[in-house]
């Protein structure tokens, strides 16, 4: 086989097999360490026990100890105490759900994520869930396997996107461990990185082959059952269950899209709460613990409830109050600066929602909670087909992937619709819409103006070809813009239009404007991406394309030459490269110790209208401006680039440098786009 591929195929192939193998591994570990935290902590200190599933050797009742829920508070607290003196002292990246730190990696460090992370995301998040913290495991796993992936990426000193590869493959393969699902493991690591619907496909044939041995070697410790436990006969009994589903994807999907924002809203409270950080996740489990008193069912990851939810044995009322009781335990847990995960608890609340239709439309309760937890998630996280499959693989229900391939589509396209005026419309806030096309995109970040030249070599169109052709042999160029008596442009002469008239007898009496191209003349304009110019250059087949004025297309400004494209092109690399190197210099220099910081010029900003040169002296010596974001196109930042209300700046600097950076970037005209102080918070 090893034949048939090239070096690099090769190379990969094998990283996939180790960190399968090393990320079944870290799986393992953390899954002990949080059994460990649980049993010393929530069981332990207040002698409560959730279910438990019994394919991980839990029960499936709840266990209270003689002190009641009273002491669950405390435990709470003092979990969110721990987990926060931990991150914000050691690495405050490892603070929140983890994946979107890892997506945030994938998109804007080349893959890299410190070492450090890894093995303290382990301990925070084993903390925070064993203490009743309302969060999953989703997560931390895939913080932890990735973090593996970005350590063995930067030891063999691979370049960036091999890194963001292994990134990629260690990911799979830890959440293919610990959930048991290959396939769906495989698809959520390159699915997560897109808010639309994009994949990195090819990273697909990496992360499934390190998510099968994964699973595998998992399957050899613990055994090879899916998680959940649903009845054998569980399948599609009719034409009427495709109403009752398509219903659960519109409710599934009007949930997905409050999730978000309650999520994130919650966040945005604990960060302008007056309380140190390390402070932060004691209050938000203090909040939980004090809904466990009423809601116990709120605590940890809630697998177990959700196994008594398929087996019909909670009440219409509780389910009805879970939906929404557990989102907002997740984001007083996760949004404080908990460490945890939100796969588990999004899963929980569409769980509980499918219990509730089951329980209206007097259904078994099996199929309806299965397919519930893939419609929230699948919504909420914008990962509809990764949801689709881990959820049944977690159950084994294959039976019923039709329906739940209605009902996330459903749920899907209800959510994108109704979250299109929220603030928050995902529950990873790294992810970018679409999956970038590497040197197009680099050439978006340049616009017509600066590339094409002013010295226009224009003739009259009343020209007689006799001379045309005289012009072309002095100036040895391959055609020239047309215009008329007035200086307007009329069209555009080329050799090979000149070819085609000296087949004929006689020239006599022929003028350009007889041989010139007049009608559907393509143009380009100077505010425009020189992508755009480049595509139409293309799709006409043309070296050159006039540059005209928006409000008159006669107006001519400019011209657009294939070798302009080439120049700009180099230029474009040329700061790429320099860029490149600056952010790995100044990695390096302060061993990751590296913060983002993200403002939004508004009309009313001090920068707006001035270059980035002008603002140069106002910002710390040690940063840079890495990307300017303008309607939806990402611009190449440089000294004459002109800041205007509406962009979205993504600087990053040293840590001792963040404070100043923020304070002159967003200042106090402007809300933050994102988490300033710790660039990988979600």
């Amino acid at each position: 086989m090893f034949g048939l591929i090239d070096e690099r195929q090769r190379r990969l192939v094998l990283d996939s097999l180790w960190l399968g193998v090393v990320g079944a591994g870290a799986a393992q570990v953390f899954m002990w360490l949080l059994h460990t935290a649980q049993h010393i902590l929530l069981t332990g200190l207040a002698g409560y026990r959730p279910p438990g599933l019994p394919s991980e050797g839990g029960m499936l009742d709840e266990a209270i100890g003689p002190h009641g829920l009273w002491l669950i508070p405390l435990v709470t607290t003092l979990g969110g105490l721990l987990s926060g003196l931990l991150v914000f002292s050691l690495a405050p990246e490892a603070e929140g759900h983890g994946t979107d730190a890892a997506v945030k990696a994938y998109h804007r460090a080349g893959g890299y994520l410190r070492p450090i992370v890894t093995p303290l995301k382990m301990i925070a998040s084993a903390i925070t869930i064993g203490s009743g913290g309302s969060a999953g495991r989703e997560g931390p796993t895939a913080l932890i396997a990735a973090g593996i992936g970005s350590i063995y990426g930067t030891l063999r000193r691979r370049a960036d996107d091999e890194r963001r590869l292994l990134l990629l493959i260690g990911m799979a393969a830890g959440l293919s461990a610990i959930f048991r699902t290959p396939i769906g493991a495989a698809l959520l690591a390159i699915e997560v990185l897109y808010s639309e619907s994009e994949f990195e496909a090819g990273a697909l044939l990496y992360t499934l082959l390190s998510s099968v041995v994964a699973y595998t070697l998992n399957g050899i410790i613990v055994g090879w059952e899916p998680l959940f436990v649903v009845p054998p006969s569980l399948g599609i009994e009719g034409a009427s269950q495709f109403f009752e589903f398509a219903l659960l994807g519109v409710l599934g999907g009007l949930v997905a899209a409050i999730v978000p924002s309650i999520f994130y809203g919650t966040r945005d409270l604990f960060h302008r709460l007056p309380v140190p950080l390390h402070l932060k996740p004691a209050v938000g489990g203090l909040l939980v613990g004090l809904m466990a008193l009423a809601i116990p069912q709120v605590l940890g990851g809630g697998y177990g409830w959700i196994q008594q939810a398929m087996d019909g044995r909670l009440s219409p009322g509780l389910l009805a109050t879970l939906v929404f009781a557990k989102i907002v335990a997740m984001s007083l847990t996760v949004g404080s600066g908990g460490s945890g995960g939100v796969f588990a608890p999004t899963l929980f609340s569409g769980a509980m929602l499918g219990g509730v239709l089951a329980t209206l439309f007097g259904e078994a309760p099996a199929a309806f909670v299965l397919v519930g937890m893939a419609a929230v998630f699948s919504g909420a996280a914008r990962v509809p087909l990764a949801t689709m499959f881990m959820v049944t693989e977690m159950t084994g229900g294959y039976r019923l992937l039709p329906l739940a391939a209605l009902v996330v589509t459903i749920s899907y396209l209800t959510q994108v619709t109704a979250s299109q005026r929220l603030k928050y419309r995902s529950l990873y806030e790294a992810q970018i819409p679409y999956r970038p096309r590497r040197e197009v995109d680099l050439l978006e970040g340049v616009l017509v103006a600066d590339a094409m030249s002013t010295e226009i070599d224009s003739i009259p169109a009343n020209l007689p070809v006799e001379d045309l052709i005289a012009r072309f042999e002095q100036s040895h160029h391959h055609g020239f813009t047309v215009v008329d008596e007035a200086g307007k442009l009329v069209g555009v002469v080329s050799l090979s239009d000149l070819s085609e008239v000296m087949l004929r007898e006689s020239l006599e009496g022929y003028t350009v404007r007889d041989i010139a191209t007049m009608d559907g003349l393509a143009v380009g304009h100077p505010d425009e991406p020189l992508s755009a110019a480049l595509w139409r250059m293309g799709v006409r087949d043309v070296g050159r394309l006039p540059i005209v004025d928006r409000r008159d297309h006669r107006k001519l400004i400019g011209v657009l030459r294939r070798s302009d494209v080439i120049r700009a092109y180099e230029r474009a690399m040329e700061r790429r490269a320099s860029t490149s190197y600056r952010l790995k210099e100044l990695r390096e220099a302060h061993e990751g110790h590296i913060r983002v910081v993200e403002a939004d010029i508004s009309a009313a900003h001090p920068f707006a209208g001035q270059t980035l040169q002008q603002i140069s002296r106002q910002l710390p010596a040690e940063s840079i401006i890495v990307s300017v974001r303008r309607d939806h196109r990402l611009i190449i930042p440089h000294g004459d680039t002109v800041l205007q209300p509406g962009d979205h700046l993504v600087a990053i600097c040293g840590a001792s440098q963040s404070p100043a950076l923020e304070a002159a970037l967003v200042g106090s005209t402007t809300q933050p786009a994102a988490d300033q102080n710790h660039p990988d918070r979600g």
